[in-house]
C-alpha cells in the first residue's frame, strides 16, 4: 500500500477525522501488524492503537495508530524489512531467526530490525474435539492438521515437533488454514486438529469450547526435551485449568514471547513515544484486554535477542533497565 493512501487508511481505521492535507499533516501515521482476526495479536493491538492515539504526540503532533490484520511473525517480519509498516508483533524465535538469517530466513538475514520490547508469553495450543482419538502429539500421525499459512511460526513449529516425534509432513494431512478457519473445519468434522500459538485465552479457541467439547493437547515429554534444547526460546508452561470451556485441569504446553518490534527507520521520538505510551499505561490496557495483564516493565527485554531501538533504549535508560 502507498504511504500515503496507507496513512489514510490508518487515520481512519483510527477514528480520526481527516479534513484534507492540513489536518494530515497535524498527525504522525503509526501502524501496527498483528495477525488474524482469530488470533491474540490483532485484539490488544487495536487496543495499544487506541492507547497510543490518546496518549502519544511527536513534535506537537498527535500519533495516529491503528493495528492491522496481517499473516503474523513471519509476514510482519517481511513487513518489516520492507518498512511497509512502521511496528509489528513478533514471536521471539522468529525474531531472531528472521535477523540472524537462519531457519526460514536461511541467507536472508533482517538486518534493519529493531525491538521496541517483549510483551506476553504466547502459549503453544494443540486443539482438538474431545471425540477425536488424540490425547498426545504422537496420535496425530495418518490424521489431519492445520499448521496456518507456509512460513508462519506455527507452520514452522509444527515442523519442528514432526521431527522430535521422528515424523515427518508426510506423515499427517497438513491443512494451511487461519486459527478462525482451523476451528470451523474442527467444529465440521472436517480437521482433526490445530496447532495455534497465541495468548490465551484465544478468541478462536473460546468460540470452539463454546460450540463443542475440546480437548488441549499436551506438550512434554522426552521428545519436548529435545525440541527445547534445539530452540531455547521456547520455554515449558502450563495452560491454567478452565482458560477455556470444559478445560477442567491445567496442560502442559510451550510459549515463547511476542515481541513488539520496529526497523530502523522509525524515527527515535516516535520509538520513544510509543514505548512509553505502552508502559506507562499498563493498567488501562489491563483493563481492556487479559493479555495486558501479562506485560510488564520488569519483563520488557526478555528474549529480545536483536538491538534495541535507540527511542527504546532511551526509555528503557531512563528507567534503569539499561545503563
Amino acid at each position: 500500500m502507498a504511504l500515503r493512501m496507507k496513512a489514510a487508511a490508518l487515520a481512519l481505521a483510527a477514528g480520526v477525522a481527516v479534513a484534507g492535507p492540513a489536518a494530515a499533516q497535524d498527525r504522525v501515521f503509526f501502524g501496527i501488524a498483528t495477525g488474524g482476526t482469530g488470533g491474540t495479536y490483532y485484539p490488544l493491538g487495536g487496543m495499544l492503537a487506541q492507547l497510543i492515539s490518546n496518549k502519544a504526540t511527536v513534535g506537537g503532533k498527535k500519533l495516529a495508530a491503528t493495528a492491522e490484520t496481517s499473516g503474523a511473525s513471519v509476514a510482519n517480519a517481511q513487513l518489516l524489512a520492507r518498512k511497509d509498516i512502521e511496528s509489528a508483533f513478533v514471536a521471539a524465535d522468529i525474531l531472531d531467526a528472521a535477523y540472524n538469517g537462519k531457519g526460514q530466513f536461511d541467507g536472508k538475514a533482517v538486518k534493519n530490525l529493531r525491538a521496541l520490547g517483549a510483551l506476553y508469553p504466547e502459549q503453544v495450543q494443540l486443539v482438538t474435539s474431545a471425540s477425536a482419538n488424540v490425547r498426545s502429539f504422537k496420535e496425530l500421525k495418518g490424521k489431519s492438521v492445520s499448521s496456518g499459512s507456509p512460513g508462519s511460526g506455527q507452520w514452522q513449529l509444527l515442523g519442528d515437533l514432526l521431527e522430535a516425534h521422528g515424523m515427518t509432513r508426510k506423515d499427517i494431512t497438513e491443512d494451511l488454514s487461519s486459527f478462525a478457519q482451523s476451528v470451523d473445519k474442527i467444529k465440521d468434522g472436517n480437521l482433526v486438529a490445530s496447532l495455534i500459538t497465541a495468548g490465551a485465552p484465544t478468541a478462536s479457541i473460546t468460540d470452539l469450547a463454546n460450540a463443542r467439547e475440546l480437548r488441549i493437547v499436551p506438550l512434554v515429554g522426552p521428545e519436548i526435551d529435545q525440541l527445547r534444547k534445539k530452540q531455547p526460546y521456547y520455554a515449558q508452561v502450563q495452560l491454567p485449568a478452565n482458560t477455556y470451556k470444559g478445560q477442567t485441569a491445567p496442560v502442559d504446553t510451550l510459549a515463547v514471547m511476542a515481541i513488539w518490534a520496529t526497523h530502523d527507520g522509525l524515527s527515535e521520538q516516535t520509538a520513544y513515544e510509543v514505548t512509553k505510551a505502552l508502559f506507562e499505561n499498563l493498567e488501562i490496557l489491563g483493563q481492556v484486554h487479559p493479555k495486558g495483564k501479562e506485560i510488564s516493565l520488569k519483563t520488557a527485554l526478555q528474549s529480545v535477542s536483536i538491538p534495541l531501538h535507540p527511542g527504546a533504549q532511551r526509555y528503557y535508560r531512563e528507567k534503569g533497565l539499561v545503563k
